[in-house]
């Protein structure tokens, strides 16, 4: 049956639309393809209709339940055999599978990539006769990427497996996670490649800095009440209580979020689905994959992790082709809490440093000073024009000409070497008196002072856009410090201006903060002390506290031990803990640390610690004698530990430690530095 008759009769369309045509001959033909299609531009058609044209099986890599039983679900309606093996599956439904393989009539089979680790996965789909494999999500291979699945670096070692072409599809991939992509499923050879833009223009795009939230969530509902919709938020409780607040104000809502029974969250996926106007509070899961068509509105709560997880997210609105709108909330609590995760991550510090470049992009978004689509399409490689459609062609936004308050920024952050964040220095410029400053000397310096005119609130606006227009960076390697990019020289050098937001810098009021562990200076020491130990953790199979507990890391992060002496000092770092972790956790505050004998290791944080290093500089001194001309000699480190710990020193017992010949030599002076650690 060709492609233009299953359209029409199977899936009931009269024609294709704009871009999968070409897509679908490319994947009937065998050919090796890469899809980039926006959200609701019709991906699933052009591997499902495919699957009906060749012979054999279909293998589908999809990232969730959710998503795989939708369309399962949907293919069957139209007639299609198809089917999936997931955790979520009932005994018959799995025996239901098993039979449509075994007789050969079934045509896709969707399967999680975690189900790829089992060889006898792989044996079974030999013998299935699978002719191609479609992967969903494929930007899920992306290691750096906001949605990482491990699992999905298999497929490419299936694809040469089974020998058959593959076809790989996404909405959300910049030029990174594309050639990702062609590296890890596709063997680095280049495949048939179809960019079909990210342009969405039926979405409203909107952001709104936080003020009062929940009413802004309510308010926002309330306008659009008897539409569907899904609110997405930050954390499992805010799920609940936002859907709470809306259900008490008269809405159809509920919570959805993955520390619920699967079977709850089937069942609010069914609801969702089947119910009119029906509101989802929940975690970033939900949503993806299933085709509800008038889904008409999506708010964030909180900021997204990055501009793909947005794009992604408000995708799942309009996909009928009819007007939706979006709002995303965003406050300095936000990004904070991003800068954090980020840097409690494993990724090398050139990673991290990338990905808090990737958090700028998106802070860019949020202080757009014109239109947003352009802002959002030019991250993706695509020059737009002023779309009409987002509420800052609706109302442009008050900027002025800040190039004097952020040259001053950036100077400050110049003149103190870029080894300080925004907190520190705001109050350089403000001319704040702390006893940092003070002890640094930073009084002295001539941006001290010299932004008085602005608020700390406003100088936080400021400094906000700066890293929205990609002109600071938090350095990981300097635990959060501010640098500049090139983008700042320009700037720095008097060779151009540049423009800022007025009303989120006029608007910028105080209101009371999230309270933190840490001051704001030592939190991404704190958020870096952390991945250490989540590091050794996961390196030895155990829980993170087991380690160090919260308590003793926020200790480290503001004591700032510099040796190992200071370290022990640290509550909840007994000798055991110092001689296994102490190093690492130093590494990471200090940098580089001495090597430390493990004799004076045993005395680290103790006072025989002290006199243990006064006695090696003393040996040191007389290594060859008074005069400096005798023969060479030193006493072990052993020695001298066990001399460091001589309770009633005498002449007598230090000779009987380190001996007759050495005792002639040193005995005077280690006597003399042992009555004075008796003192």
């Amino acid at each position: 049956m060709q492609a233009a008759h299953i359209l029409r009769d199977v899936f009931g369309f009269d024609g294709f639309r704009p871009g999968q045509e070409e897509i679908v001959d490319a994947v009937v033909a065998g050919q090796n393809t890469l899809a980039i299609m926006p959200t609701g531009g019709g991906k699933s058609l052009c591997f499902q209709l495919p699957a009906m044209v060749r012979p054999g099986v279909t293998v589908v890599i999809s990232p969730l339940i959710a998503l795989m039983r939708d369309q399962v679900r949907g293919l069957r309606e139209a007639g299609v055999a198809a089917g999936a093996l997931t955790s979520g599956n009932t005994e018959e439904e799995t025996d239901a599978v098993w039979q449509s393989l075994a007789d050969g009539s079934l045509k896709l089979l969707y399967m999680a990539p975690e189900r790829l680790a089992s060889f006898g996965t792989q044996r079974m789909l030999r013998e299935a006769g699978v002719s191609l494999i479609a992967v969903d999500e494929a930007h899920c291979v992306s290691q750096w990427g906001h949605d990482f699945r491990p699992d999905y670096l298999r497929i490419g070692e299936l694809r040469e497996t089974l020998d058959v072409p593959l076809a790989a599809f996404t909405a959300t991939a910049d030029a990174e996670t594309r050639e990702e992509i062609v590296q890890k499923l596709f063997g680095g050879v280049q495949p048939q490649s179809f960019l079909r833009g990210f342009d969405r223009p039926n979405i409203h795009l909107a952001f709104a800095v936080k003020d009062g939230p929940r009413a802004q969530i309510m308010n926002f509902a309330g306008a659009r009440k008897g539409q569907s919709g899904i609110v997405y938020c930050g954390t499992r409780a805010k799920t609940e209580t936002l859907a709470q607040a809306l259900g008490q104000a008269g809405h159809s809502a509920c919570a959805y979020h993955g520390g619920m029974e699967a079977e709850a969250r089937r069942d609010i996926e069914r609801r969702f689905q089947q119910e009119d106007g029906l509101i989802v509070c929940a975690t970033i899961a939900f949503g993806m994959g299933i085709d509800k068509p008038d889904i008409r509105w999506v708010a964030h709560a909180d900021l997204p992790k990055s501009i793909e997880s947005y794009y992604q997210e408000i995708g799942r609105a309009g996909r009928d082709g009819g007007p939706a709108e979006t709002l995303t909330l965003y406050g300095p609590d936000d990004v904070r809490y991003r800068r954090q995760q980020i840097d409690e991550g494993l990724a090398p510090p050139e990673r991290r440093a990338a990905d808090h470049g990737r958090l700028n992009a998106l802070l860019g978004l949020a202080e757009a000073q014109v239109c947003r689509r352009q802002n959002l399409l030019r991250y993706f490689g695509e020059d737009p024009q002023p779309c009409g459609n987002c509420d800052l062609c609706d109302t442009p936004a008050e900027v002025f000409d800040a190039t004097t308050p952020v040259r001053m920024a950036l100077s400050a952050a110049l003149r103190t070497e870029e080894w300080f964040g925004a907190g520190h220095l705001i109050d350089i410029v403000m001319g704040a008196d702390t006893a940092k400053i003070r002890e640094r000397g930073h009084d002295a310096l001539p941006t001290f002072g010299v932004g008085r005119e602005f608020s700390k609130r406003q100088w936080q606006a400021i400094f906000r856009q700066m890293m929205g227009l990609d002109l600071f960076r938090p350095d990981p390697a300097r635990h959060g410090a501010l640098r500049m990019t090139d983008a700042a020289l320009p700037i720095l050098r008097g060779e151009a201006q540049i423009t800022l937001r007025r009303d989120t810098v006029q608007a910028a009021k105080f209101s009371p903060a999230v309270r933190q562990m840490v001051s704001e200076e030592d939190a991404p020491l704190l958020s870096a002390l952390k991945a250490k130990r989540r590091a050794l953790a996961e390196a030895a199979g155990g829980p993170a506290y087991i380690i160090f507990n919260d308590k003793t890391l926020i200790e480290m992060a503001e004591r700032k031990p510099q040796t190992l002496d200071q370290m022990a000092g640290i509550s909840g770092v007994g000798a055991k803990k110092l001689d296994s972790y102490g190093r690492a956790f130093l590494e990471v505050i200090a940098g580089a640390v001495e090597q430390v004998h493990p004799a004076r290791m045993k005395l680290a944080g103790r006072a025989e610690g002290a006199i243990y290093d006064r006695l090696l500089a003393v040996q040191a001194d007389l290594q060859r004698g008074p005069d400096g001309a005798d023969k060479p000699m030193s006493c072990t480190a052993a020695q001298l530990a066990k001399v460091a710990q001589l309770r009633s020193p005498d002449a007598d017992a230090l000779a009987r430690l380190i001996g007759e010949r050495h005792a002639q030599r040193f005995g005077d002076a280690f006597l003399a530095v042992l009555a004075e650690g008796v003192d």
